[in-house]
């Protein structure tokens, strides 16, 4: 039985940030991952540059069943102090519109930077693990033998993707410990529509728009796919979405002439016949039910010891970095308390 202060399921960012901030307080870290290497999901966010923050986040830029959960995390480690960090590893940036941090160069250099910081305070990174059974105590059973902590936290992310590993193991793990899971869905996705046909023969075709679903409405770039809409202002409605609500699109600006041919109104309704599900989902919507965790420290309130973190909580930001301030500051906040 091998032993350890601290034992984090899953190295993407807040995960990584979590270890980090553990082994800062001398606590004793390791740092486990399926996959062969650690932070997949960084690597391939914002087409490769990592929109790591967004200046502007607030509380409001989430939706949770508990709008207020994410208030406390978010005060305490803010945007300025992730720029710091990517700052003082001299990793150069840029803004892109509205508050969005991206990389100059590639989405690695973030990862580069937090595994040079997990190695500075003696975290051990152990990939290609795969945890059979959780029990009480948090002993852990696995293929690469068994092991013990003291403090647990889960950080496995959602269903988002499945390609690079996804699963619902942080879920598996709540229910085992009689928590309740707010049902999970897929955010951040492009939307499907049967009608009207002519407008599937367009897909590639992008233009500026304004959608609305119920009193939540995005302005942004629109694009037309082989089976749906996408684009950023689809991907943040679908969010909000529900089936059977119908979704108004409203040109902005001139429509591309091979669209206008096609599409002679100044606003469409249309009911969307689902998502492009998790494959094509950015971020998992749902998870673990805030009430069950403290927000100050992310601990279950009724098991000690446990903690969930990042995409597996029931708090998903909107498109343009938020989920990545969410996956620092929860993770900061529990690494301060593990």
């Amino acid at each position: 039985m091998q032993k350890s202060d601290v034992i984090i399921l899953g190295a993407g960012a807040a995960g990584l940030m979590c270890a980090i901030e553990a082994g800062k307080r001398g606590r004793s870290v390791l740092l486990f991952e399926r996959n062969a290497s650690i932070g997949e999901k960084i690597r391939i966010s914002g087409g490769g540059r990592c929109n790591f923050t967004n200046t502007d986040t607030s509380s409001e830029n989430f939706i949770s069943q508990n709008p207020s959960f994410a208030k406390s995390a978010l005060a305490r480690y803010r945007p300025e102090d992730f720029l710091r960090l990517v700052e003082r590893h001299r990793i150069p940036w840029h803004e892109k519109k509205s508050g969005q941090l991206f990389c100059d160069g590639s989405s690695r250099e973030i990862i580069s930077m937090l595994r040079k910081e997990t190695n500075e305070v003696g975290v051990r990174i152990v990939p290609e693990i795969e945890v059979a059974s959780v029990s009480p105590g948090f002993a852990l059973t696995t293929n690469r033998g068994d092991f013990e902590c003291a403090s647990l936290v889960v950080a496995t992310g959602g269903l988002s993707i499945p390609k690079l590993g996804a699963t619902d193991f942080g879920y598996r793990v709540a229910r085992k410990f009689g928590l309740r899971v707010v049902s999970p869905q897929p955010a951040l996705v492009p939307l499907l529509f049967d009608e009207p046909k002519t407008l599937h023969q367009l897909h590639g075709v992008s233009f500026e728009g304004e959608v609305q679903c119920g009193r939540v409405r995005f302005r942004e770039s629109i694009l037309l796919t082989h089976r749906g809409l996408s684009g950023p202002a689809i991907l943040q409605i679908s969010s909000y979405w529900k089936p059977g609500e119908g979704i108004t699109v409203h040109a902005v600006g001139t429509k591309p002439r091979r669209l206008a041919q096609v599409w002679t109104d100044d606003d469409w309704t249309f009911v969307p016949t689902g998502t492009e599900g998790y494959a094509k989902a950015e971020v998992t919507a749902g998870g673990i039910d805030t009430t069950e965790l403290s927000s100050k420290t992310m601990e279950v309130l009724k098991v000690p010891g446990l903690y969930f973190i990042g995409e597996v909580v029931d708090v998903t930001g909107q498109l343009g970095g938020f989920n990545f301030q969410w996956a620092w500051a929860s993770g900061f906040a529990a690494g301060q308390s593990v």
